[in-house]
């Protein structure tokens, strides 16, 4: 099925809108914004909220709640959306592009996501385990 290529993000169905999440993670990982600039550097920091070894947020349904920073991306005007990842499918959607053939609705598997090395486990760090976020800045290879 390729609803994403039929609607729009705002026509999508509740379960549409969250299938269309691939679980890399990346999202959860805090991002540092120049002020002068408006240029938006990630970390390896993670939510504190985020499970590394699953890519998935602990506490999903009260996120918003328990991190008042935590970004809803369904509310995020689309113009914010350059904050996402540019492989985020949401963006990509957003900005007229196709999933990619590891985003699991193409490849039929979730694991195709960390297979294709998109995911963060590999090397996302603990927020419990940093001092100073601006010393985990990354720069993704895209």
């Amino acid at each position: 099925m390729t609803f994403w290529r039929q609607k729009k993000l705002n026509e999508l169905s509740h379960d549409e809108w969250e299938s269309i999440c691939d679980g890399c993670g990346k999202c959860c990982l805090h991002k540092i914004e120049d002020e002068d600039t408006g240029v938006i550097y990630y970390t390896s920091v993670a939510c504190r909220l985020f499970d590394i070894t699953t890519c998935r947020c602990k506490d999903y349904q009260r996120r918003i709640d328990k991190v008042p920073d935590c970004v809803n991306i369904k509310k995020l005007a689309t113009s914010r959306f350059k904050w996402l990842p540019s492989t985020c499918a949401y963006r990509l959607l957003e900005e007229g592009n196709d999933l990619p053939l590891w985003h699991p609705l193409v490849s039929g598997r979730a694991s195709s996501v960390a297979e294709a090395g998109v995911g963060v486990a590999s090397f996302a760090v603990p927020e419990s385990q940093v001092r100073h976020v601006e010393e985990h800045i990354i720069q993704w290879l895209e």
